[in-house]
């Protein structure tokens, strides 16, 4: 899958930089959207996953909520998704 990735974050949140670290690393183009900065965002977020924490993923019909790099890295193996 070669879907965009959009990357819902709180600013300050070490999760949430592990995240952005692990996607760049291996290479991945995504649009970051910081929640703590924008209601609607934030609203969205928790509508896509039915929670309120983050880093959470949206790629396509897929989300990863609240997760780690291990996560990370099973969501995008699972899924197919390349850079």
């Amino acid at each position: 899958m070669n879907a965009p990735i959009k990357l819902y974050i709180k600013g300050g949140c070490p999760w949430c930089d592990m995240a952005e670290e692990w996607l760049q690393s291996k290479g991945f183009r995504y649009e970051v959207v910081d929640v703590l900065d924008d209601r609607e965002a934030f609203e969205e977020m928790i509508a896509l996953s039915g929670q309120r924490r983050a880093p959470t993923m949206q790629v396509a019909d897929k989300v990863l909520a609240d997760f780690g790099p291990d996560e990370l890295a099973r969501f995008v193996r699972e899924n197919g998704l390349t850079p």
